[in-house]
């Protein structure tokens, strides 16, 4: 009998960020490790992943960290995490390994140790063994893994729909779930994404039909935005192309290297004869695709928008077709670039996020899996709280035990031993990770006060400069500003500024004397220009003073 530990170090109560821990006795399986933008307060953060403590203070007890597909919000975090623990086990499928290979350094690469996997391969460690078992998402080679344990199986969903239509690395293995389930399944950890939604996501999730009638509306070029992450959208445009006299160019080096990679490992399938190039760019039987990256929604459309682009201009003749519906967050940026496109004189067409869906399980999906699994606990995970708590409904509707259906947040620690709750309190210490630049360190909070500060309120700098002997000032103050005013407005403003500044720096000075407290000089300068910029402005910009001596 064992003692189980089941806690989110991110994935909780948010969209992305993903990253599960079992802990079993002194065994520890981590499931994902993933990422998230920051699209609502965009402060030069490139992207945010969970704090990874627990990991590194017990890395010699990790048997792996088990991915589930290849996306960013599930295994974006791997490269960070291998900086820092290099040797831990990282499991996945060739497509979603080859992808988290792409952002990791030739240096790291010769450190890590990145195991292959395949569907229905039971994987053993001990009295403990992993099972993965292919299910159907919006990328090929996506896998939810049972967990077989002493007290029973723990299975992890991830990203997950039934559709019956969907064949091959994109085919959900239900015979194998139903076996896990017969088997006894202990804790279900079951995606909430779209757990408020009702009803199958299937066939809402195909727009097959939806990108026929654009094609056949459409006399002219169309400029299509694409996700390079959701290979089962670009396989349906390409199918729909492929019965058109239409060309495809692909835009940009690494869209292209990554639907070329596809295609020859056999993820996408098109004649290469429908595939175009450039001299095939201006036609009107183009379909131009352009990536769209989820760290910066619509950032390479809004480039051509801009005229900014050297091969693109867009046309009065244009149609931009927006292939992916609006997810939370890009709403109102996706209202301005519909805007834009209008003012252009071209058409638009986006997909309501009303009509079609995303490859996630909603309400009735949900129901089945837990039929399915027939589970003893249910624990939802992936998704924000309201999410989350719509699919602990769903199971409380399926007759499961409300006390055994378990809502938490990250770093809340849901215990087993011999199979049954202990209802613990114990609680880990989460955090976020903010990354900027390709420099993998957290940022931290100080940094992004200081960048909230300049965003809003801009920055003074007083630069000065003293005799080395005298000490009497020789030149200056002399005020530089940035984002705080308008300078040519705003002279005598400055001229107060310089004499505020001047009787600071004096009054700190004694003449004659080796040795000055720039310290306390710049404390001061600080302190009594703040008082000032507030009661002439009321704005607190960032103050910076420079004091040298020649």
């Amino acid at each position: 009998m064992s003692k189980i530990k089941i806690f989110a170090l991110g994935g909780l109560n948010e969209n992305g960020k993903n990253m599960y821990i079992v802990n079993v006795d002194e065994e520890i399986f981590v499931f994902d490790a993933g990422l998230k933008y920051d699209n609502d307060i965009n402060l030069g953060i490139d992207y945010i992943i969970p704090n990874f403590d627990y990991l590194k203070k017990n890395k010699k007890k990790i048997k792996g960290i088990f991915l589930t597909h290849g996306h960013d919000g599930n295994m974006g975090a791997i490269p960070d995490v291998l900086e820092k623990l290099p040797n831990i086990p990282v499991y996945g499928t060739k497509l979603t390994l080859d992808i988290a290979k792409k952002d990791m350094s030739k240096k790291l690469l010769e450190k890590v140790n990145l195991i292959e996997i395949k569907a229905h391969t039971k994987i053993d460690f001990g009295k403990n063994s992993i099972f993965p078992i292919g299910v159907t998402h919006s990328i090929p080679d996506a896998l939810c893994y049972v967990l077989y344990t002493p007290d029973g199986a723990i299975v992890y969903t991830g990203d997950f729909t039934f559709d019956s239509t969907m064949m091959g690395p994109y085919k959900t293995d239900i015979g194998k779930l139903a076996y896990v389930g017969k088997q006894g399944v202990l804790c279900l950890m079951s995606e909430s994404f779209y757990a408020d939604k009702p009803g199958h996501t299937s066939p809402q999730n195909r727009v097959s039909d939806f990108i026929r009638e654009v094609l056949n509306k459409t006399n002219n070029r169309i400029i299509a935005t694409i996700f390079p992450a959701h290979f089962y959208r670009i396989q349906e445009l390409f199918n729909e192309v492929s019965k058109t006299h239409r060309k495809i160019v692909i835009m940009g080096k690494p869209l292209q290297e990554v639907i070329t990679q596809a295609i020859e490992d056999g993820y996408i399938s098109i004649s290469k004869d429908k595939i175009g190039t450039l001299s095939d760019l201006e036609s009107k039987n183009a379909v131009v695709l352009i990536s769209d990256e989820k760290e910066k929604p619509f950032a390479n459309l809004e480039r051509v928008i801009k005229g900014f682009d050297k091969f693109i201009t867009i046309k009065d003749t244009d149609t931009i077709f927006i292939t992916e519906p609006s997810y939370p967050g890009i709403e109102k940026r996706l209202a301005v670039v519909m805007d834009d496109i209008a003012m252009l004189g071209a058409d638009a067409i986006s997909l309501s996020s009303k009509k079609h869906l995303l490859h996630h399980a909603s309400r009735e999906d949900l129901m089945l899996m837990i039929n399915l699994m027939n589970p003893k606990y249910y624990m939802p995970v992936k998704g924000e709280y309201r999410n989350q708590y719509a699919n602990a409904e769903i199971a409380e509707e399926l007759g499961l035990p409300k006390e055994n259906i378990i809502l938490k947040l990250n770093g809340d620690v849901f215990e087993m031993v011999n199979g049954k709750n202990t209802n613990s309190t114990e609680h880990i210490e989460t955090d976020e990770i903010l990354i900027s630049g390709n420099k993998g360190d957290d940022i931290g909070d100080l940094v992004l006060k200081d960048r909230e500060m300049l965003g809003e309120n801009g920055i003074v700098i007083i630069s000065c400069t003293l005799d080395k002997n005298t000490k009497k000032i020789l030149g200056g103050p002399e005020i530089l500003t940035r984002g705080f005013i308008y300078v040519k407005e705003s002279q005598d403003l400055l001229e107060e500024t310089k004499l505020i500044s001047k009787e600071a720096i004096e009054s700190n000075i004694e003449l004659n004397t080796k040795r000055v407290d720039y310290t306390k000089i710049k404390t001061d300068v600080r302190e009594t220009l703040g008082k000032f910029f507030y009661k002439e402005t009321e704005s607190k910009p960032m103050i910076i003073t420079v004091i040298q001596e020649v």
